[in-house]
């Protein structure tokens, strides 16, 4: 049967209307003035009118401004010469939307015959729904995400920004329900919600869940890999929360975050829709965990640097202000002792005063005895120290001192070796968190020291000692820190005690003699959580210890008439110091710096100790004195005075000085025994 007898009895108007409005592309019937006479159904879906909207509308309105002055041109050159021209001809063609997006698209263009006007039909079909071209269109958007964070990356130096950011990106670009961001917890037990967007009941920033295979995110840390939840409803690897399938929530991707090897954190997103994640999901999702790993990683670094350097300027000004009062306090206290020991004073009403004064300034000595531990300028005197017995020792006193419903507990791991430190600063420091702990724990709980081998270096890249580490942990399971406190903690003078309670030097004095003894400190705290300090110190090796047993003769007397030249800039330091020597029976020449006692040695006068300061003013200093002094005279003994450690005075120094020293402020017995000391060597 022939067309024309298929048709018969129909009417074929209708029929070519029906074929019009069904066709599954937009169809566009324009006239030789550019004007659209009619429009279908799939064209008024397309480019978002309604088919009537369409109808009269100019068909430049559907071309992007950009390019509607070419547009005009060809148009005017197709209507001089009309002719099929069938789609894939050209590619890159975009139609503009009502709301004035654009979409990609084919046109195949028909002119129609024997109408009476000139009429062309337009083909239009949205190429977006190619499976290939919405893959490249997926990837475009991916790659322009990508780009986004990686400016703000650049460009923030909040941290926080980019947290916040990244989930809210992941989501919206991957057109997923929502997305979470948690980070691995200081002591590895447990991943905080530290940002998300679009969360649900049961979730909220500061949420923490165990860092386990069993939970999403702890299973995608514990393969080291992404992983794709491709429905919950079916999930037998890991537990799936219940309120992910109340939520309707079916399927997951969970990315770990890795910056040099190391995981800090997890990406996650959930979808609605089943097997929603795929092989450009997962990489797209890797590029963004890469960049905000690196980016807060430079974060923490700067923080770190900043902090340090924060710390070390007011180690410089405590250091400083801690010198000059030494000599004050040396002032003081010597003039005290004579006060103290006048024959007028005997027996009367002054000497509690006397004494009073006396407790005071040795107070002093102690506060600038802390400032100089902060700011790593205390003289030290590393020995052998056994912890095993230093902690059973600490524990039994805090045993007797300490509430009651405190307790305290000591582990020491076998063959833990001793180390090599100052033993009172480290008794102190231990002492110091200890009192903190208590402090944390105001209705009793436990108080832990513990000891074991570490191979765990500094922060800093100084090298390990030949032995190794030890590491003391003091735990407490108090109230533990806020993050804007723990970040503070060394701080000086920095306190949450209310006042009267507290100076704000106990952790800045544990950070500054750990740092000075060679090791570092790790704070592991948070609310609720408790509190762990771990000292790093160098492990002992038994080949440091001091076979010229140095200190011998501490105890022995000094001859008669013994004669000193005693070199100290500060007047009023430099009259103390002489009646010291003088009520010792000595033969005192002074000098107030060292270019003027060089003189006295180089001129042939004869002593037999040279007793000077380190710091003397702008001119020599005493270590340079002493050098050039034993040229002359080899034989000469030499005791410095300072409040300063060797390594401040000649940084470059990697020997410990060849002479006795003796730190500011001292009394008489102190210093004899220092000569002692001196003469001995």
């Amino acid at each position: 049967m022939t067309a024309p007898a298929m048709l018969s009895g129909l009417d074929v108007d209708s029929v070519y209307r029906s074929l019009f409005a069904a066709y599954p592309d937009a169809l566009l019937l324009v006239d030789d003035r550019g004007t659209i006479v009619l429009a279908n159904p799939a064209a008024a879906e397309l480019l978002g009118y309604t088919t009537g909207e369409l109808a009269g509308l100019a068909v430049d309105a559907l071309v992007p401004d950009a390019v509607r002055a070419r547009h005009a041109q060809y148009r005017a050159g197709y209507a001089r010469s009309p002719r099929a021209r069938p789609m894939g001809t050209q590619m890159e063609l975009v139609a503009r939307r009502r709301d004035g997006s654009q979409v990609m698209v084919e046109i195949a263009l028909s002119p129609l015959a024997d109408t009476g006007t000139p009429l062309v039909v337009a083909a239009i079909r949205g190429i977006g729904a190619y499976p290939r071209v919405k893959q490249a269109l997926q990837r475009a958007r991916y790659s322009e995400c990508v780009a986004e964070v990686g400016r703000l990356a650049v460009d923030t130096r909040d941290p926080q920004a980019l947290l916040r950011y990244v989930p809210e990106a992941a989501a919206r670009t991957l057109d997923a329900d929502m997305a979470v961001l948690y980070r691995i917890e200081p002591s590895g037990l447990e991943l905080r919600l530290a940002a998300g967007f679009n969360l649900g009941h049961g979730e909220s920033e500061g949420t923490r869940v165990p860092n386990r295979p069993d939970t999403p995110p702890g299973f995608a840390i514990a393969q080291g890999r992404p992983v794709i939840a491709e429905d919950y409803r079916t999930e037998r690897r890991f537990v799936v929360p219940p309120a992910f399938i109340e939520r309707g929530l079916v399927s997951g991707i969970a990315v770990p975050l890795s910056d040099r090897g190391r995981t800090v954190g997890v990406l996650g997103v959930r979808s609605s829709k089943p097997q929603r994640f795929g092989d450009d999901e997962v990489n797209f999702l890797q590029s963004l965990s890469n960049l905000l790993a690196s980016s807060l990683q430079r974060a923490e670094s700067e923080e770190a640097l900043a902090h340090s350097q924060r710390l070390e300027s007011v180690g410089q000004l405590t250091g400083g202000i801690a010198h000059d009062f030494n000599n004050l306090l040396t002032v003081i206290q010597g003039n005290l002792q004579v006060l103290d020991e006048l024959p007028e004073l005997q027996g009367a009403n002054a000497q509690p005063l006397v004494a009073a004064a006396t407790r005071a300034a040795r107070r002093g000595a102690e506060l600038t005895g802390k400032l100089l531990a902060f700011s790593r300028r205390q003289l030290l005197q590393p020995a052998r120290v056994d912890v095993g017995a230093l902690l059973d020792s600490l524990a039994d006193m805090l045993r007797r001192t300490l509430d009651q419903r405190i307790r305290i507990a000591v582990e020491v791991a076998p063959q833990c070796p001793p180390v090599l430190a100052d033993p009172g600063q480290l008794e102190s420091a231990l002492l110091n968190i200890a009192i903190n702990a208590r402090d944390a724990m105001p209705d009793g709980g436990l108080l832990s020291f513990a000891a074991r081998p570490s191979s765990d270096a500094p922060d800093d890249d100084a090298p390990a000692p030949p032995a190794g580490y030890v590491a003391i942990a003091v735990a407490d399971s108090g109230s533990g820190m806020p993050q804007e406190v723990r970040e503070r903690a060394f701080e000086p003078f920095f306190t949450t005690k209310e006042k009267g309670r507290g100076t704000g030097l106990g952790l800045s004095t544990v950070y500054g003699f750990v740092k000075q003894s060679l090791g570092s400190v790790d704070l592991d705290s948070a609310p609720g959580r408790g509190t762990t300090m771990t000292l790093h110190l160098p492990a002992w090796r038994e080949a440091a210890a001091d076979d010229a047993g140095a200190g011998a003769a501490a105890a022995a007397a000094l001859p008669a008439g013994l004669r000193v030249l005693m070199v100290e800039d500060d007047a009023e330091v430099r009259k103390v110091v002489r009646a010291y020597l003088t009520a010792l029976d000595c033969a005192v020449t002074t000098a107030a710096d060292g270019e003027q006692a060089l003189a006295a040695i180089e001129a042939g006068q004869r002593f037999d100790l040279l007793l000077t300061d380190i710091a003397l003013g702008a001119g020599m200093r005493g270590t340079e004195l002493a050098r050039r002094a034993q040229q002359h005279k080899p034989e000469l003994p030499v005791l410095l005075m300072s409040g300063f450690a060797p390594e401040l005075v000649e940084p470059e120094r990697s020997q410990p000085l060849p002479w006795e020293l003796l730190r500011k402020p001292y009394g008489r017995d102190e210093l004899a025994r220092a000569m002692a000391r001196a003469l001995g060597r």
